[in-house]
């Protein structure tokens, strides 16, 4: 640290650029825990997962990904364009309520369309009732059902993305295409769809990434992937160093994924004209696009959260007691928490940006800022078992130095601490919060911070007294996005925390994995109604910016 401080110092980087390192930090250290478990490598297991487990997991992930960025890219642009461009009967009531399910965690949606559409369900029941006897009906737990959900909870993040640029993108070029002669659907196909590429390219990618990182959707389906083997092989197999080298693998497509993505938008250019103009009368398709528009949210939000509301008043004098009011406040004190720590960070590391002084040091606090907030992209079970390994590594020499001097085993657990899980969400979610914090710091102008240098404020001072009041609006979007990300976040959840320690989440897993669906509703419906939140701040400032 010694030697970092002074070459800080060299390089005129001063503590801006030393707390923008330090941030960056925490970050870095799963990333080099999973680089150095390779240095010790069990050829038995490696062979075992080679035979049983990598080819099956290889598969079933790339099926998902592959299946689940088509038709939730298919279904979020449609429905983009339609919003966007076309007038139809209820848009004006889709163009906000198609962004619900983003409320609705997939793994919410994959344990009630399980416990719907199985075989016991109400739904078969019923059609046998109907029928007089069997029916065929196809099997909710296979790779076209969980694709399926999963598309209907990830498609808002195409349509958000695709819609803002339909919108922006302007009539002028589709009136020009209209002059050259191509109808409707050719212009959309031909000018339409190319300039908005990159939007729907950033969806897509958020897509891809989300349905790498899932664990609690394809837990529910018991269909195994890349997070579902780290988890078993961890819990399972009790074998960190196995786990850590299995998500170096999940790692490596994470990152082919953004390579490609990257090589596809090719780095062109893309521009539209003014927003605005006539919408497109779609005549008698118009019943069809109502149509569609109307079922995709029907079951992405409505069914399900209907379905959640029975089996809550069914389940109610069960489930609602003291042990379940512990559940929601283990859920609140977390994500109350690390909102208020990772926004606090958030602000620390735009301000150490913002500071930093020019040359070597300003290109170092870059550098860490970028770092920082690479976090989001990597999945909660890599994260998770990525800071855990060092700290029990940490956690075993402070016990041998214990025993050492005491002559007793303190049995101290510092990787299975609260600590933990809190520096684990700030990694996670350290990008969340620096977006609408750092965006608000740059409309800070310079001249406000000379004004108040001249005044005597400077340094922290100019932070508390100056900036911080300034940045409210930023900082209660940060406290709320993170709020709501960790009340559904479940694999550092369920990997990090204390013995014993349950949260709405966790809750909703152990009831899933015992196939209660009814008692797993009653925590879910919790956790949907508070992503309600952020979701309707969304959809009132994208539904009033046009």
């Amino acid at each position: 640290m010694a030697s970092m401080r002074r070459s800080l110092r060299s390089a005129g980087g001063g503590p801006w650029t030393a707390l923008a390192v330090a941030i960056a930090v925490p970050t870095l250290l799963p990333l080099l825990v999973i680089a150095g478990s390779f240095s010790d490598i069990d050829p038995a297991f490696w062979s075992h997962l080679r035979q049983y487990v990598l080819v099956p997991v290889v598969e079933n992930s790339l099926w998902l990904v592959a299946g689940v960025a088509v038709l939730a890219t298919a279904l979020g642009t449609t429905l983009a364009w339609l919003t966007a461009a076309c007038e139809f009967p209820g848009r004006r009531v889709f163009q906000w309520a198609l962004l619900l399910p983003m409320a609705m965690p997939g793994y919410v949606t994959a344990f009630v369309a399980i416990g719907t559409l199985e075989y016991a369900g109400p739904v078969q029941t019923a059609l046998r009732e109907l029928a007089g006897g069997e029916i065929w009906f196809p099997a909710i737990r296979s790779r076209g059902g969980v694709i399926a959900v999963m598309s209907l909870a990830l498609y808002p993040y195409v349509y958000l993305l695709a819609r803002n640029a339909f919108l922006t993108q302007g009539r002028e070029a589709l009136e020009a295409a209209q002059v050259l002669g191509m109808n409707r659907r050719r212009g959309f196909f031909r000018v339409a769809l190319p300039m908005a590429r990159p939007w729907i390219a950033a969806g897509a990618m958020l897509v891809v990434m989300e349905t790498l990182a899932d664990f609690g959707t394809v837990a529910a389906f018991n269909y195994d992937t890349f997070t579902t083997a780290i988890y078993e092989t961890w819990f399972g197999e009790q074998s960190v160093n196995s786990a850590l080298q299995l998500s170096a693998c999940l790692l490596a497509v994470v990152l082919l994924a953004a390579v490609a993505e990257r090589r596809l938008r090719g780095g062109r250019a893309f521009t539209g004209g003014k927003a605005g103009g006539r919408r497109i009368v779609l005549g008698r398709g118009r019943w069809a696009a109502a149509v569609l528009a109307g079922t995709v949210l029907t079951l992405g939000f409505v069914a399900p959260f209907v379905q959640l509301v029975l089996w809550s008043a069914q389940t109610w004098s069960e489930e609602f007691s003291s042990r379940y009011l512990g559940f929601a406040g283990h859920s609140l004190l977390l994500a109350g928490s690390a909102a208020l720590l990772v926004t606090t960070v958030a602000l620390l590391l735009g301000y150490a940006r913002r500071n930093a002084s020019g040359g070597p040091a300003n290109i170092l606090a870059s550098l860490a800022t970028r770092i920082a907030t690479l976090g989001y992209a990597l999945p909660g079970t890599v994260l998770a078992v990525g800071i855990f390994a060092p700290l029990a590594a940490l956690n075993g020499l402070l016990n041998t130095a214990a025993r050492a001097v005491t002559g007793t085993d303190p049995g101290w657990l510092v990787q299975a601490t609260l600590a933990t899980m809190l520096i684990a969400y700030a990694v996670r979610f350290l990008a969340v919060a620096h977006a609408p914090v750092d965006s608000n710091l740059l409309r800070i102008t310079e001249d406000i911070d000379r004004a108040s240098k001249s005044l005597g404020v400077a340094g922290w001072s100019m932070l508390r007294r100056v900036h911080a009041p300034m940045l409210r609006g930023g900082l209660a979007t940060a406290l709320v996005l993170v709020f709501v990300d960790v009340m559904k976040e479940m694999p550092i959840t369920l990997m990090t925390r204390p013995f014993g320690w349950q949260t709405l989440a966790t809750r909703v897993f152990e009831m899933t994995s015992e196939g209660l669906w009814e008692r797993a509703a009653l925590p879910a419906i919790a956790i949907v109604l508070v992503g309600l939140v952020p979701v309707i701040l969304i959809s009132r400032r994208t539904t009033n910016a046009f």
